[in-house]
């Protein structure tokens, strides 16, 4: 099969992703409900969005409702505790707003992807595995293992050693967390991914909250770690490559792994993507 990887390369709105991304799984699913002759391909998309907060099923707000307020931001968001306290550095998701480097507001967005409270922004390679597990031969949990290792094949390329624990993730060394790792699965069709932190851009905002609601935990990246001068479409390209190379080499559940490998990588562009 052929895999096709988009690379945003500008900071870039999260909602767009996030359409993005429904776009593809949803044809990936209307693919499974008819069974239409030629799967789509499967895809990742690699970006680095503005500032924004997620949080996962586990940490959704009573109601995703915003009410109407007087203190000029014009909504009151609906926050999970985990956010409560800092609640004035968040606004609702605003799509068409240009990245400004010298911001502390971040957007906040509640998804459907396992996992609890995370941050994403520049700096950081966000990567958005849109796949029929059952095709690629991959269990829940092999795919879990999948993206981990793949991220920890990337950190060895620059020197670092990775580890992974009893919780999602992946280690630069402990107490530091240097990538979360978070999906969701409807009919073995995943979405969502990794968050691997290149430079130390992202580490002011992960310090404002419980990460993942690990206490005690903290977070690092490769720039903190002594990789320097790398970028995130570098890192992008090589956990593509990596991933592919776990998936064709059987290294994610082992040797009784049934699926198809991935014979070819294809860059495509975001308007070709949607035109499929």
């Amino acid at each position: 099969m052929r895999l096709a990887h988009l690379h945003l390369p500008d900071i870039t709105s999260f909602t767009r992703v996030a359409n993005l991304q429904q776009t593809l799984t949803s044809r990936l699913l209307s693919h499974k409900k008819h069974l239409t002759p030629n799967p789509p391909d499967p895809t990742i998309i690699t970006f680095s969005p503005n500032p924004v907060y997620t949080t996962g099923r586990r940490d959704l707000p009573p109601s995703n409702t915003t009410h109407s307020n007087s203190n000029g931001n014009g909504n009151i968001l609906s926050l999970p505790p985990s956010l409560e306290p800092i609640r004035q550095i968040l606004t609702p998701p605003q799509p068409n707003k240009p990245y400004d480097p010298k911001s502390r507001i971040a957007e906040y967005h509640p998804t459907l992807r396992g996992g609890q409270t995370t941050y994403h922004g520049p700096g950081q390679l966000v990567a958005y595995t849109i796949l029929d597990l059952r095709r690629l031969g991959l269990t829940p949990r092999c795919h879990i293992r999948l993206l981990e290792n793949s991220v920890i094949d990337v950190l060895r390329e620059y020197g670092v050693r990775g580890m992974v624990t009893e919780d999602p993730g992946v280690w630069g060394e402990l107490p530091k967390k240097i990538t979360a790792v978070g999906v969701h699965l409807r009919r073995h069709i995943s979405s969502y991914g990794i968050g691997l932190n290149v430079t130390e851009e992202p580490m002011w905002w992960f310090r404002q909250i419980v990460a993942c609601g690990l206490e005690g935990r903290e977070t690092t990246s490769l720039q903190g770690l002594g990789v320097t001068g790398v970028t995130v479409e570098e890192v992008a390209g090589m956990f593509v490559g990596k991933f592919v190379g776990r998936v064709n080499g059987d290294f994610a559940c082992g040797d009784g792994a049934t699926g198809e490998g991935i014979e070819e990588v294809y860059r495509v562009s975001e308007k070709d993507l949607l035109r499929e």
